[in-house]
C-alpha cells in the first residue's frame, strides 16, 4: 500500500493525482492486475475524467455546485454538509486495470481528487493488486 498526500489550496478543489498513481504501479513492476484508488475522507472524493481540457473540470465544479449549494437547509451542525453530500454521491474509491505494467486509463482519463471542505491535506491510498 501506498499513500498519496495532497495539499488542497480551496475550499473546492480538483487536483489530477494521475502521474502520482501511475508512478506507484510502475514501482511494482507487475504486468497486469488492479489499482486500487481510495480516499479515506467524509468530505472528499475521487472520480475518472478527461484531464485534457480543464473546462471540463471547471464544468463539473459548476454543476456539483449547482446541484448541491453549499447553504442550505442542512441539518449537520458543522455546516459542512453540502461537502459530504457531494462526496457520498461521487464515491471515494475507484478501481484502474493495469495493463503491460501501466495504468489502462483512456486516451483522455485522469484521475481526480475533489476535495469539497477544504484547503486541508488529504491522503489517497493507492494499493496495488497483481493478476495471478
Amino acid at each position: 500500500m501506498a499513500v498519496i498526500r495532497v495539499r488542497t489550496t480551496k475550499h473546492t478543489s480538483f487536483v489530477n493525482i494521475t502521474n502520482q498513481v501511475r508512478e506507484i504501479v510502475k514501482g511494482y513492476g507487475i504486468k497486469s492486475g488492479l489499482c486500487l484508488v481510495y480516499v479515506p475522507h467524509t468530505t472528499a472524493c475521487v472520480f475518472i475524467n478527461e484531464g485534457a481540457d480543464p473546462e471540463v473540470i471547471r464544468d463539473i465544479a459548476y454543476a456539483v455546485e449547482k446541484l448541491i449549494p453549499w447553504r442550505d437547509d442542512y441539518a449537520h451542525s458543522e455546516g459542512n454538509s453540502a461537502a459530504h453530500i457531494r462526496s457520498a454521491l461521487i464515491g471515494n474509491s475507484r478501481i484502474v486495470p493495469i495493463e503491460n505494467g501501466d495504468l489502462a486509463l483512456g486516451t483522455w482519463e485522469a484521475i481526480f481528487l475533489a476535495d469539497f471542505d477544504g484547503p486541508r491535506e488529504r491522503k489517497v491510498i493507492v494499493r496495488v493488486l497483481k493478476e495471478d
